[in-house]
């Protein structure tokens, strides 16, 4: 990781609140250092957003690779508008927190985020949670392809077998002689055996 990472951070809107409130001092401070422990360790923050109905927008616009919750007593909106603006496009998100209540660490990690940091703004301790965060989410990123091929391959053997069903119920052919004739057809035509059969099917619908 490093460089070639892009970051976006979802953070408080001022890093200069009312100097009369503790509490947004408080999460300014937290804002800096964690920006500052990721340019000290040479990543590339792009941008530093409020995470607001227009996240969705701004996050497709930037395309980051990581995006990574700065938050305290707010997390669960902030978190809520990241979660809802990355649906179709999957990223890695760490959420840093100094809030010690972690009842709702596993709704959060259910719905998406890779890391859950408490009290872990040390810069020291940056690079290696990214890494395992990105690590985590590539892996993640891996079973649901690995699923999502099965679940396609188990609907195309469905559709083939029910072309040759068809085929043996109206030409009286044998399971090899269908599969045969859709495996010529589909050569013949350039096509996966599993277009041609879904062709027949819709055919027959047609048909019927």
């Amino acid at each position: 990781m490093g460089r070639e990472i892009r970051i976006v951070v979802i953070a408080p809107d001022s890093l200069a609140p009312d100097t009369q409130d503790q509490h947004a001092r408080e999460l300014a401070i937290r804002s800096r250092q964690l920006r500052i422990g990721l340019l000290e360790g040479g990543y590339n923050l792009i941008a530093v957003l409020p995470g607001d109905s227009f996240l969705e927008q701004r996050l497709t616009q930037l395309q980051p690779d990581m995006i990574i919750v700065d938050a305290e007593s707010d997390a669960r909106d902030a978190l809520e508008h990241v979660v809802i603006a990355t649906r179709e496009a999957r990223r890695p998100i760490v959420l840093f927190t100094e809030d010690n209540d972690t009842t709702h660490v596993k709704a959060a990690v259910a719905a998406g985020v890779s890391a859950y940091i408490v009290a872990g703004l040390a810069p020291e301790r940056i690079r290696p949670i990214l890494d395992v965060a990105m690590a985590r989410f590539e892996h993640e990123q891996g079973l649901r392809q690995e699923l999502q091929s099965a679940k396609t391959e188990l609907q195309e053997r469905k559709t083939i077998d029910r072309a040759k069903g068809l085929l043996m119920q109206k030409q009286e052919l044998t399971e090899q002689q269908a599969y045969e004739k859709l495996r010529k057809t589909a050569m013949d035509k350039g096509l996966r055996l599993v277009d041609v059969a879904q062709r027949m099917l819709d055919v027959a619908d047609l048909l019927s």
